[in-house]
């Protein structure tokens, strides 16, 4: 696994190394103690499938709440997404920026996603299926979300979605705190 720094500290998106033959490749695509040299401590709670029939459709942008949160590693299995994270710690020096990388079944890149992060994708491909590795238990009194076209962030998206539950289009403007 080749860890490699975003722009938000403790957002990585996560290369495979692959060990290849006649027979095709084996790589490492999750490792606690890899994650933890790395500086990500990590445990698997659940793990997730998103199913999206149609390219275009947006899910997000979603966090879970202190004192939870809802850390998680994110790989598309199948078709592609552009994933974004957005940085909702006050305390850190990327408050409010956002971070965008192309996850697909073709490069089998991930992501790892720090508490604290609103978490959301775009479909590039029909068929696009997700798995999230989740590090904390859902606890839906503490789920939220922030919209996707927020100015307070600018998320520069490859397309405009053109499918998107009412939830999703409709979280009111995200107010920074100061």
């Amino acid at each position: 696994m080749k860890f490699v720094a975003t722009d938000i500290k403790g957002v990585d998106l996560i290369e495979l190394e692959k060990h290849s033959d006649d027979r095709g490749f084996f790589a490492r695509s999750f490792c606690k103690q890899e994650l933890a040299s790395n500086g990500h401590e990590f445990e698997i709670d659940q793990a997730n499938l998103s199913f999206n029939h149609h390219a275009g459709t947006l899910r997000g942008m979603h966090y879970q709440a202190a004192p939870v949160g809802d850390p998680k590693v994110v790989r598309c299995i199948s078709g592609a997404i552009f994933d974004v994270v957005i940085d909702l710690r006050p305390i850190s020096p990327t408050y409010c920026k956002w971070v965008g990388a192309e996850l697909s079944a073709t490069n089998r890149n991930s992501l790892i996603i720090p508490a604290g992060c609103a978490h959301g994708f775009l479909t590039l491909e029909p068929d696009t299926e997700v798995l999230y590795l989740m590090g904390a238990p859902f606890v839906p009194d503490l789920a939220s979300g922030v919209r996707w076209n927020d100015p307070a962030f600018g998320i520069e998206w490859p397309q405009k979605p053109s499918i998107i539950n009412d939830r999703d289009a409709n979280y009111p403007d995200y107010e920074p705190s100061k």
